[in-house]
């Protein structure tokens, strides 16, 4: 597989120390470039994230002493130095898409971690166990833009990538009604226990935005490709969510309810969560879990602590599978938020789109 050299955009935020650290010997991806705001520029990565590093692993002994770059005034330094790069800023959304923009169409592709980009039409999300196909808007993204190789790829919400995989392969059943509530880690708002004292002890019933990304953005991932943009699902399921901030550091968990056109039996879904399989198993990328949908069948699980690095954080576990009073089924999921829902999708998104061409 051909090299790629990469930059890291937000690197000193908690998703850019997660992809800092998810990428150290990464079989194809070397980090080239460090870039953060303006404030970090001038100094080696290790003094620009001393205070506030949140990883467990420390910081690769390769990186401490990169000198950081200005994400913004530095483009056009950055891109000269590298294939691709990932984003994940902590910016204000309108900044955000167009930074993301600007690297685009200085013919360097981006990986978002940013939801500003989320529902262009032409900007492919996506969850490569999924939608891999979405990559195909590509063309026309390159075209608006007028680009030859620049484009944006954004990847989900961190919180759908714990249920919205669990309920993708029933699809079949004809989904109609789905009620998600999601009890969610405190790094999802870069958040650690020694900077957020008062999440101990509590729970905080409101993230802002969360619960209309989870209504709406699963419909997008169900969409199709049709004149050029993502159209998303009209005639999908009804998703209605609420979203809660819980007092754990990694790990976001959904209780799910749903209900289908055609009953599925319990032991029918525990087949399918058994044997599927998506575009990243069949092209066997170095992120990708083997196993993507982990069942367990002990009725205190999946729990956090316990599983949330269950194929390196790549995998979604999932149980209590059972039926419902007022819908079909409910279950319970786990993904790792910073990881699968974070870093590690978008990482494996761009070994997708590695792999299929996109970066050439």
């Amino acid at each position: 597989m051909k090299q790629y050299k990469i930059g890291i955009i937000g690197a000193t935020g908690m998703v850019g120390q997660r992809f800092v650290t998810l990428l150290e010997g990464h079989p194809w991806f070397t980090i080239e470039v460090l870039a953060a705001s303006a404030k970090s520029k001038g100094k080696t990565y290790e003094e620009a994230v001393t205070g506030r590093w949140a990883m467990k692993k420390p910081i690769p002994a390769a990186l401490k002493e990169k000198i950081i770059y200005d994400a913004e005034a530095d483009l056009e330094s950055i891109v000269s130095q590298v294939d691709f790069v990932f984003c994940a800023v902590d910016m204000k959304k309108d900044e955000i898409r167009a930074l993301e923009e600007k690297y685009a169409k200085a013919e360097c592709p981006v990986i978002s971690n940013n939801s500003a980009n989320r529902f262009t039409p032409d900007v492919p999300m996506i969850v490569p166990e999924i939608n891999a196909d979405h990559a195909a808007v590509i063309p026309f993204q390159r075209k608006r833009l007028g680009t030859t190789k620049g484009f944006v790829a954004v990847k989900s919400n961190c919180s759908l990538q714990s249920y919205v995989p669990a309920l993708h392969p029933l699809r079949c059943f004809g989904l109609t009604r789905v009620l998600a509530c999601t009890y969610q880690a405190i790094s999802g708002a870069g958040k650690t226990f020694e900077r957020w004292p008062e999440i101990l002890d509590n729970v905080v019933p409101y993230i802002g935005g969360e619960e209309e990304k989870s209504e709406k953005e699963p419909l997008k991932i169900w969409g199709t490709l049709q004149d050029g943009a993502i159209i998303p699902e009209t005639e999908g399921p009804s998703i209605t969510t609420q979203c809660l901030r819980v007092p754990v550091s990694d790990g976001h968990v959904a209780a799910v309810f749903a209900s289908f056109e055609q009953k599925p039996e319990i032991e029918q879904i525990l087949q399918i969560w058994e044997n599927f399989k998506g575009r990243a198993q069949e092209l066997q990328l170095p992120s990708a879990p083997k196993q993507f949908l982990h069942y367990f069948t002990e009725n205190d699980r999946p729990q956090p602590r316990l599983d949330r690095e269950i194929e390196n954080g790549m995998a979604v576990s999932i149980g209590r599978l059972r039926p419902d009073s007022q819908y079909d089924i409910k279950f319970v999921c786990l993904s790792h938020n910073t990881i699968r829902g974070a870093a590690g999708g978008g990482i494996l998104m761009a070994e997708l789109l590695c792999a299929e061409g996109y970066m050439d």
